[in-house]
């Protein structure tokens, strides 16, 4: 019983075959290419090892560069801790300049108030010396009173006439010289000239 070239056991051996062929060929080109390579031989220095050694002397620094490198670092702190110093020294200086500036800050604020304060009681004083003697401008009889006012400045005479009751101002008016009566009156006229209409 002859078997058939499509039946398993045949293919099966025929894949075999292949694989002892492909196996083989490997093994005689690894033969060849690893034997002069293990058939070389070793160097007694490598020369990987002296470069690392040399590498490794350069990557440690020596003592006298530890000591440079160091004495470096100090100076830099030495320098860091100068200027840290220089800096408080000037927040000092300014904290000092800033409580300066606020004392005299509250001196000016209450000398501004005294000065209001005096200002006002000035006023408030000029105020009662000019109705003081608008008063007696307007007791006094017209006749005395217009000579007064003919001696005064249109501008003065005007503030007094203006503050002093209408009958008053009146017969004080009546007994003044014509050229007086009309300074006066075009300065009174003028007073509120300047005050917007709308």
């Amino acid at each position: 019983m002859t078997a058939k070239s499509g039946s398993p056991r045949v293919r099966f051996g025929a894949l075999a075959i292949i694989s002892v062929l492909l196996i083989g060929s490997a093994l005689v080109r690894l033969g060849l290419q690893a034997g002069p390579a293990f058939a070389r031989e070793a160097p007694l220095v490598d020369d990987t090892d002296v470069v690392v050694t040399t590498e490794v002397a350069h990557a440690a620094p020596s003592s006298a560069e530890m000591q440079t490198l160091i004495e470096a670092f100090q100076h830099r702190e030495h320098a860091l801790d100068t200027r840290e110093a220089q800096i408080q020294d000037r927040m000092k200086a300014l904290e000092i300049a800033e409580e300066a500036i606020g004392r005299r800050l509250e001196a000016l604020i209450g000398a501004e108030e005294r000065l209001s304060a005096t200002l006002a009681l000035a006023d408030g004083a000029t105020e009662e010396d000019l109705v003081r003697l608008t008063n007696v401008y307007e007791k006094m009889k017209p006749k005395q009173a217009a000579a007064l006012f003919e001696a005064m400045a249109p501008e003065f005479a005007a503030g007094f006439l203006a503050r002093m009751r209408p009958d008053a101002a009146a017969s004080v008016m009546a007994g003044l010289s014509p050229m007086a009566a009309y300074s006066i009156s075009v300065v009174l006229a003028g007073r509120n000239a300047s005050v917007p209409k709308e």
